[in-house]
């Protein structure tokens, strides 16, 4: 039986109010997918290959920060 047939024969076993359910979760998937698939996402990801690619390190998320501060002028080095 192939995966659609499957999924189908399982799907009319259940009550409604799972059946429910399982549309629910599947248009959630569905959703999810059509979101990380937009130009900018794809763009976004293009890029972060290009840099693992070039064997330059990620930042951190607290590097992340710490730089999105500084160019906004929030950041200030102390003194040690």
């Amino acid at each position: 039986m192939i995966a659609e047939q499957e999924l189908l024969t399982k799907w009319r076993s259940l009550p409604l109010d799972k059946q429910e359910e399982v549309l629910d979760f599947i248009e959630f998937l569905r959703m999810k997918t059509s979101v990380n698939k937009t130009p900018l996402g794809e763009r976004l990801r293009q890029i972060r290959s290009r840099i693992i690619d070039s064997g330059e390190p990620l930042l951190s998320r607290d590097e992340i920060e710490k730089e999105i501060a500084s160019r906004r002028g929030g950041v200030q080095e102390t003194e040690a």
